[in-house]
């Protein structure tokens, strides 16, 4: 892995208006991802800051130091009714910047604050520094962690997810979540045709995830958008050559042909009957009498910790 350097901007906005997705709301502390994982569909998001998906996307990490403060003063604002909010749409907030700057830490307390329901979808290992903060959200307004898994593999995660935790690093973490009360899971996406999405592929991680008692088991074919369709059939020149062709045939576009995706689908339920799974609903929760803010016993600092 190349070093990678960090550079501090201030953001004007924390919370991200989304358009065409499950939720509303997105916020993200940090800009392109050391995880440097070969599909990530994030890559494209350099782009817009004049730098470009490949090297540049894995170590020019952009850091929003305010991104707290800004956060602080949107949910305060009378109009936020507490929509759930996404972390890690364009980033992974718990990649190895995170040990330094906390700003992934400050956002949750904030949320946990100010009763705002999150989802965070990760493939750091560090989230389980803030299990505190998880249960009072979880407490609070409702909490959520995605842990992306696509595959148990060790050779495939080596190549596809050089920067990444090794996934049994990731299913220990997610049983420690669970134990504590967290609903956390599993996301096997984006599942990699002729690699990660093969019948016995998925097998092997839906029962590896069952086996450390992931509350839900969600899964998602690879698509490959602009900058990142080169980036990653350059990377399957490299790796996977014989694999290239048909990539190229199925990926006419950005997305696979509906007809594979439910293929890969309907392994996926198949795996999960094989293994005995089901999923574990989480508790309900009543809703709270009113939006006062929780006072934290650790107040915000008003840097990021050095």
């Amino acid at each position: 892995m190349r070093r990678a350097q960090y550079t501090e901007i201030h953001c004007k906005t924390a919370l991200n208006r989304v358009q065409g997705m499950p939720f509303k709301w997105s916020l993200n502390p940090y800009r392109g991802c050391t995880h440097a994982c070969q599909y990530c569909y994030a890559r494209v998001s350099h782009t817009y800051f004049g730098l470009n998906a490949g090297e540049d996307f894995e170590t020019k990490i952009l850091v929003k130091v305010n991104i707290a403060e800004v956060l602080r003063q949107e949910l305060a604002r009378p109009s936020w009714a507490g929509e759930p909010v996404a972390l890690g749409t364009a980033t992974d907030c718990y990649q190895p910047a995170e040990a330094r700057y906390r700003l992934t830490r400050r956002c949750l307390e904030l949320f946990a604050r100010f009763r705002t329901p999150i989802s965070l979808v990760t493939k750091g290992t560090m989230v389980l520094r803030d299990l505190d903060v998880l249960q009072e959200l979880t407490a609070r307004a409702g909490a959520t962690v995605y842990f992306s898994v696509p595959t148990v593999d060790r050779e495939l995660w080596r190549r596809t997810e050089p920067g990444t935790p090794p996934p049994e690093q990731r299913l220990r973490v997610m049983e420690r979540l669970v134990a504590a009360g967290i609903h956390a899971g599993v996301l096997l996406a984006p599942l990699l045709p002729g690699l990660s999405a093969t019948p016995a592929q998925i097998e092997q991680a839906v029962r590896a995830a069952a086996a450390h008692g992931a509350r839900f088991i969600g899964a998602g074919v690879l698509h490959l958008g602009p900058e990142v369709r080169e980036h990653f059939l350059a990377f399957l020149e490299r790796e996977y050559p014989t694999l290239v062709e048909g990539y190229r045939r199925l990926y006419g576009m950005r997305y696979a042909p509906q007809a594979y995706e439910a293929q890969v689908e309907r392994r996926v339920r198949e795996a999960k009957a094989l293994a005995g799974y089901q999923a574990v609903l989480p508790s309900r929760r009543e809703p709270s009498a009113a939006r006062r803010p929780l006072q934290l016993a650790l107040p915000l600092a008003t840097s990021p910790a050095g």
